[in-house]
């Protein structure tokens, strides 16, 4: 699914790079222009500055050397001077695709709001099951009276669905609906299909502005500090990590593994560990492991049990596959989404804990294993989550109403960013094994890094840039 237009680059002294987001204005040129009705909005009475300024920008990189570039910048979020729509014309629709996620229906709530209370935008559309949804199901109107309260609620009101990705007959139903504003709740799939709907508007010349907020509970979304859903996630993962905590205790040689979200990145098992301090050894899929022999989990498990009679094992969704394709006969199946099918690790490490202990070591274990991924992505958003998820609406609101289109949202150094699709969809973030976090989780557990020195120095090795750019992660968190 990959996009036809360029993305725009200015450069400018210093090294600097802006990747700006397209605008209406790239291919309808003299669009009118309007005043924002935000200067006549009560609310924003007190303000001393309504609007950003049109050359405010966002650094990717916040950490640099007096040599350094001033490297890439994002155009930054908020509302502009003069929109291009006026509010009556406006219709919008928004629609939610991929798996569930804490604050989904606060993205919701906050986009249909922050059209009516801001802009006096008053057509709303849901779209109902995803993005099939646009050709295949009728449409929900939204307003404020019908939204005001789902953010208390787990889920989405609108449903979803994986694939039914149809690009002419979506574009077609937005045209055939008359609407000229699409908002794309989802996650690296779902941006992938909304860049494409962006490039079939586009190429039909339609004043239809595209935005995206990208969704995954992971956290494996590059540039952007976090993603919406991952703060709730890794609290209520806590509760799972305490039940396991509480089983393993209460017997001799008791284990409680915890089986958490992280299909290719383990920033929710990593995160969680580090929160809940009460987790002996975490597992995720950017840091291999091995079972048997010196250094193995199976002789760490030993050592553990016998210093403290008990331990929590913590493992994302996606760590091991290697050796359970070792183990188990892989299909290489894919959902509708295009994701791969991965096998239960949980379920295949508490079989082979039990078998290892029971017919080698000949030492008799407790293993309680809780697997409370659905628990966790059906919970409403926690109050930090709602916050972000305010803000990031407002965002993508202010966005579309300055006429931008075929961008993504996200804080990019604390600071709301509009953000080209590609850079979204160009790959996923992941956990750096070789980075001080990693560490800091290995020195609070204790645990081996089960990798070799000759993997960490090639490790190493291949990710040493020169010094100016020894900080030059894509999170801030990383970079602490």
């Amino acid at each position: 699914m990959a996009g036809v237009s360029q993305m725009k680059i200015v450069n400018g002294a210093a090294g600097y790079v802006l990747e700006d987001v397209p605008h209406l204005t790239d291919y309808i040129p003299h669009l009118p222009t309007y005043p924002n009705q935000l200067q006549d909005n009560p609310a924003y009475a007190g303000v001393k500055q309504y609007f950003v300024n049109v050359d405010d920008t966002v650094a990717q990189k916040i950490v640099v050397h007096n040599s350094s570039p001033r490297g890439t910048h994002f155009r930054r979020a908020g509302p502009r001077q003069k929109v291009y729509f006026k509010s009556d014309d406006v219709r919008a629709c928004i629609v939610t695709c991929g798996g569930l996620c804490p604050g989904l229906n606060t993205v919701i709530r906050e986009i249909v709001c922050g059209l009516y209370h801001m802009y006096g935008v008053t057509k709303v559309l849901g779209i109902d099951g995803g993005y099939r949804g646009f050709y295949a199901k009728n449409t929900i109107n939204l307003t404020p009276k019908v939204v005001d309260d789902i953010h208390k609620r787990g889920g989405t009101i609108l449903g979803t669905s994986r694939g039914g990705h149809d690009t002419s007959k979506i574009v077609d139903s937005i045209q055939d609906r008359g609407i000229n504003q699409v908002y794309i709740i989802g996650g690296d799939g779902t941006q992938k299909g909304a860049a494409v709907i962006y490039e079939e508007i586009r190429r039909r010349g339609l004043n239809v502005a595209v935005a995206g907020i990208p969704k995954t509970i992971d956290n494996d979304i590059p540039v952007i500090d976090r993603s919406f859903g991952f703060d709730t996630a890794v609290e209520e993962a806590q509760r799972a990590i305490n039940a396991a905590h509480v089983e393993a205790g209460s017997f001799e040689n008791g284990i409680g593994i915890v089986k958490l979200m992280g299909r290719h990145s383990g920033f929710i098992a990593m995160y969680a560990t580090l929160a809940s301090r009460d987790v002996d050894c975490c597992l995720i899929p950017e840091s291999p492991f091995y079972l048997e022999g010196k250094g193995g989990l199976f002789e760490f498990i030993k050592r553990r049990l016998k210093e403290n009679g008990h331990m929590v094992i913590v493992v994302a969704e996606g760590a091991g596959q290697d050796l359970l394709a070792k183990y188990l006969q892989s299909m290489n199946q894919q959902d509708a989404s295009g994701n791969s099918l991965l096998q239960d690790v949980g379920l295949w490490i508490s079989h082979k804990i039990n078998d290892h202990f029971a017919r080698v070591q000949k030492m008799a274990i407790t293993l309680k294993y809780i697997d409370p991924t659905y628990m966790i992505r059906a919970v409403p958003g926690n109050a930090s989550d709602n916050v972000y998820c305010s803000l990031l609406a407002q965002s993508a609101v202010h966005g579309a109403m300055a006429g931008y289109t075929g961008f993504t949202v996200g804080p990019v150094n604390g600071r709301h960013s509009y953000i080209p699709f590609e850079r979204i969809n160009e790959r996923q973030n992941q956990v750096v094994i070789t980075d001080r976090m990693w560490a800091r989780l290995l020195s609070s557990t204790n645990q081996p890094s089960f990798i070799s020195p000759r993997v960490v120095a090639e490790s190493k090795k291949k990710q040493y840039k020169p010094p100016t750019q020894l900080l030059d992660g894509d999170r801030c968190e990383n970079n602490h």
